[in-house]
């Protein structure tokens, strides 16, 4: 166990889940510290529901194309994907390891008219107690939690055969480290210093090998690139080079 882990967390970095918590009440200000995730967010979506929609032979057209499917957003924060999947007709269980995050995603999706399923809990805790998904949104979780292939192997768990886990994270190279920690950090001041360590970035090589590890196949991957020009993200097949997402299947 990491001298930082506390006693019968799991993978939970202590120090990681605070910084979070401070930061819940902006969740869903998107001009607020979490701009980035705001900006990120239609090009997420536009990746998971693709995924979802090949695998489970959904049609995108249909007004709620995720009926009958259960799937638990891991790290939901303030709910910011949540709340499009509610949306889609998924049944949706949203859990975060830090307390603050879930009153804030509860009482927003009260406002919005949405049920979901909002839990103070871990990946490892819902695994133990048995809880199984159609569906696993893991969105950069991985590289904040202290041992990446036991959360993997609990990501698997939770998921039924056949199961789709969806997983984004930050590359290790010396352009993430530009972007993501001088840039958005220091010089856009896009997120709090200390926000990210870049030591605990994933390549897409090793995060492929550690998904493979936990008993899941990876099927694709593919990069989330920004451009500051029109202010856009978008999905690249060539460019992994800083933020990047995976598809994954249970066995």
């Amino acid at each position: 166990m990491h001298a930082n882990t506390a006693p019968g967390t799991g993978t939970v970095d202590a120090a990681e889940v605070a910084k979070f918590e401070a930061m819940a009440a902006e969740w869903w200000d998107p001009n607020g510290k979490f701009k980035p995730l705001h900006n990120m967010n239609p090009c997420r979506l536009d990746y998971i529901t693709r995924q979802i929609a090949a695998e489970f032979g959904r049609d995108l057209t249909t007004q709620q194309p995720f009926a009958g499917l259960r799937l638990l957003d891991i790290g939901c924060g303030g709910g910011l994907l949540s709340e499009p999947m509610a949306r889609l007709g998924a049944t949706v269980v949203g859990a975060d390891a830090a307390p603050r995050n879930i009153p804030v995603a509860k009482l927003h999706a009260e406002q919005s008219g949405l049920t979901i399923d909002y839990r103070n809990t871990t990946a490892e805790a819902l695994a133990e107690a048995g809880e199984r998904f159609d569906v696993a949104l893991n969105m950069e979780v991985v590289e904040h939690v202290s041992d990446p292939l036991a959360y993997l192997t609990a990501c698997h768990d939770l998921l039924k055969p056949g199961g789709l886990m969806i997983c984004s994270t930050l590359n290790r190279n010396p352009k993430s480290f530009a972007m993501a920690i001088v840039g958005a950090e220091y010089v856009m001041r896009w997120l709090p210093k200390g926000t990210h360590d870049w030591q605990k970035f994933i390549t897409p090589d090793e995060l492929y090998d550690l998904i493979r590890r936990a008993g899941l196949d990876p099927v694709d991957r593919k990069g989330m690139v920004f451009n500051p020009i029109t202010w856009r993200w978008s999905i690249s097949d060539r460019d992994l080079s800083v933020n990047y997402v995976t598809a994954s299947l249970r066995r």
